[in-house]
């Protein structure tokens, strides 16, 4: 994927003088008194707004918050607590600019914050008359909203469509890379994990990437699907059995191009869904009726480390067992670990989604992982194979 970067036109000294409107995502979460909990987003969305500012640029950010009704603006959706935290953050006020679509008053050297997006009526449905409106207020358009860029909105696609110039931030440009990295022109063997409570909800992803990888690791009510698939007795575990078809034609389609989907050998069970449940290890074959599988066994820990410590390329989208309790976190936690031993040893990981990004934290790997992705279904839809709308528009706009 090639794109302009924001990064290369304040290199060239393009950004001097000029308007930029940068879609950041702001969309941090509160608590009931509206207070931030989290300010992680905003610390991410910083290097953008340095850069146009340290570039000479008059600089406009703006971002969605929560899920507003279109056409009113109450203090629950209003990004005025966004606009406070970024201004401690880099020192100066950032003005909060309401009612904006019509113009902005900013000088070149500052900053203000545009008030939230998708209160204006036609964003969410990219109406064309309001993405010419947000075009005109600026010269350059800066897209370092990754985690939007499978929406095609007035502030993801329209403005992209119309403005002088479009672009990519530092977070937009580092997730396109990651991205192409794993999956475009990967080293191999490619291995990728794909994990959940459902395969109705990643068959998809796992239909493309059966296509793409060397091996497949499925693990959570996912692999109990395909132990079905494959005549294992699964007890009382999460399944769908309806899906089991679709289970066998991706094994096919793996077997078909000479990949692998390893089976486990052993799993942990037990008869309640409970951080106390007592539990067992037993063969695959030997899950009693009454019993759920809610983790791999330590041989097919073991087993699977090994065929990700080799990997060239590795792509992590779950946890394989319920790592949130401990009893049931070992197959989750021996992963991680053999991930981040290959990364050590020169292989290219990435990691995405909540539950993943939750487990790389548990384990204290993230900083043994290559790319975290922040994305959310952006990830989900890149790994399902779908062309992101937000990200397709700069590509167009390079060209």
């Amino acid at each position: 994927m090639h794109v302009k970067t924001l990064q290369s036109l304040a290199d060239q000294g393009l950004l001097q003088g000029k308007r930029v409107f940068i879609r950041s995502d702001l969309n941090v979460p509160r608590d009931s008194e509206g207070r931030i909990t989290n300010d992680a987003r905003i610390v991410a969305s910083l290097p953008a707004i340095r850069l146009a500012l340290a570039a000479g640029a008059a600089v406009m950010v703006t971002s969605h918050l929560g899920r507003p009704k279109e056409g009113v603006v109450t203090p629950e959706d209003s990004l005025q607590v966004v606009a406070d935290r970024i201004g401690e953050l880099i020192g100066r006020e950032v003005p909060l600019v309401a009612n904006w679509t019509e113009g902005v008053a900013v000088k070149p050297g500052d900053v203000v914050l545009l008030e939230n997006c998708r209160c204006n009526v036609g964003e969410k449905k990219c109406d064309e008359a309001l993405s010419k409106k947000y075009a005109a207020l600026c010269d350059v358009y800066v897209n370092d909203a990754f985690g939007t860029a499978h929406r095609a909105e007035a502030t993801t696609v329209g403005i992209a469509r119309f403005a002088p110039v479009a672009c990519a931030g530092p977070l937009m440009a580092k997730e396109i890379d990651a991205l192409s990295k794993a999956l475009g022109a990967p080293s191999r063997p490619l291995a990728a994990i794909v994990a959940g409570s459902k395969v109705s909800t990643k068959l998809t992803i796992l239909s493309n990437l059966a296509e793409k990888v060397d091996r497949l690791i499925v693990g959570g009510g996912i692999l109990n699907t395909f132990l079905l698939a494959e005549g294992h007795p699964i007890g009382k575990s999460l399944a769908e059995p309806d899906l089991v078809p679709e289970c066998r034609k991706v094994l096919e389609i793996l077997r078909r191009k000479g990949a692998s989907l390893p089976m486990p050998v052993d799993v942990v069970a037990a008869k309640a869904f409970a951080a106390d449940a007592p539990y067992r290890v037993c063969s695959v074959d030997d899950v009693a009726e009454d019993e759920m599988i809610l983790d791999v066994g330590p041989k097919t820990a073991e087993h699977l480390a090994r065929e990700l410590k080799s990997a060239g390329t590795i792509v992590w989208n779950g946890p394989v067992g319920v790592f949130e309790m401990k009893a049931f976190s070992k197959g989750t936690e021996a992963l991680a670990y053999a991930i981040a031993e290959a990364t050590d040893h020169g292989a290219f990981s990435i990691a995405g989604g909540g539950d993943t990004v939750s487990a790389v934290n548990v384990f204290g790997v993230e900083d043994r992982i290559s790319y975290i992705s922040t994305g959310g279904g952006a990830f989900l839809e890149f790994l399902e194979g779908k062309k992101l709308p937000a990200v397709a528009v700069l590509e167009e706009r390079a060209e």
